[in-house]
């Protein structure tokens, strides 16, 4: 038997995304004699965000609708550490983890995602569901759910707040899974409510105008209650601590059981706040080789990052996109070799 090579350079990926996870398949299958990968996520279970909204339907499952990280670390032989990064300490190549010691790298890639903007409404921290981190969002649906079951004679009323495409899916898919609930259970579907807020003055921003208008024939056909052109100002709780009050800029108030909050993106702190090179929303500035604007030996993918010279929409699809050149460039930088531009 051969010895093993000896351990001179540490690659650390931070967050177990879309992108890390092809790279890490990618990975598997190239000679990396002397090189230690670490991978650092506080989910085992990756959410693949393409089948999250049938997920929420009820059309796929829980491991057909994510990515078990535990077999693939140990298939790209990736040391598997689960925590939260909390911090960077750029000058000492470290990561600061919410529960370990720092992590060395001489290497980093950075894909933690995004989280919904609040945009300091009143009530949003306290009483919305956030959209991301997706595995919050799953265990307050379920419970939800199991809530409509036990309880499904009362009426129930959801509000969603943003009308981009996520706020679309998740809206469509909260109904198609309660409506065939309720209909199981031999109730109305006409017993829920769905309203969904949105600040633009058509759904999907982005789209073209033949799709956004087809979107909105849908949620009038399917009596979702669509307020457009409307910023929600502030969420109050009830006095009965089971409901919420919505309020709008027009002066409407709506009575729910439940906020789901689906708007912009935004980003974490501690990447600015370690010295990391970023956009004037937050999000980690790369070049088109995914290697970010202030440190070559720091890549950035997926929603926490912004290519400045080619911004994209925070979505999964880009992020999947992602994977291929973060393989070949974190492979050519330790090997010293030109790196590709995306």
């Amino acid at each position: 038997m051969h010895a093993a090579a000896p351990i001179t350079t540490d690659v650390v990926l931070v967050g177990g995304g879309h992108t890390h996870a092809i790279t890490l398949r990618r990975l598997a299958m190239v000679d990396l004699s002397g090189v230690q990968l670490t991978l650092i996520t506080n989910l085992a279970d990756t959410p693949y965000s393409g089948m999250l909204p049938c997920h929420i339907s009820g059309l796929y499952g829980f491991d057909e609708s994510h990515i078990d990280l535990r077999p693939l670390t140990r298939f790209a032989r990736c040391r598997l550490l689960m925590d939260r990064a909390v911090g960077l300490d750029s000058e000492n190549q470290q990561v600061i983890c919410a529960h370990h010691p720092p992590i060395a790298y001489d290497v980093l890639s950075i894909d933690t995602g995004s989280t919904p903007a609040t945009v300091n409404v009143p009530g949003s921290q306290e009483y919305a569901i956030p959209a991301k981190p997706v595995p919050d969002l799953l265990e307050r649906w379920r419970y939800l759910i199991e809530q409509v079951r036990v309880q499904p004679d009362r009426p129930w009323t959801l509000v969603v707040v943003g009308g981009g495409v996520g706020g679309v899916e998740l809206t469509l898919n909260m109904q198609e899974r309660l409506h065939r609930l309720l209909q199981d259970l031999g109730r109305s579907p006409d017993q829920l409510t769905i309203h969904l807020f949105h600040r633009g003055d058509h759904l999907a921003p982005g789209r073209n105008r033949w799709t956004q208008k087809r979107l909105e024939k849908i949620f009038r056909q399917q009596k979702i209650q669509l307020h457009l052109e409307e910023d929600v100002t502030a969420i109050e709780a009830a006095a009965d601590g089971q409901h919420y009050f919505v309020r709008s800029s027009t002066g409407r108030v709506v009575s729910c059981d439940r906020v789901f909050w689906v708007t912009t993106a935004s980003a974490p702190d501690w990447p600015r706040e370690a010295g990391i090179a970023t956009t004037d929303q937050g999000f980690i500035a790369v070049r088109d080789t995914l290697q970010t604007c202030s440190h070559d030996n720091i890549f950035a993918v997926g929603d926490v990052a912004t290519m400045v010279n080619h911004p994209r929409p925070k979505a999964g699809v880009f992020a999947v996109r992602q994977g291929k050149p973060l393989f070949k460039n974190l492979l050519h930088y330790l090997q010293g070799c030109l790196l590709y531009t995306s």
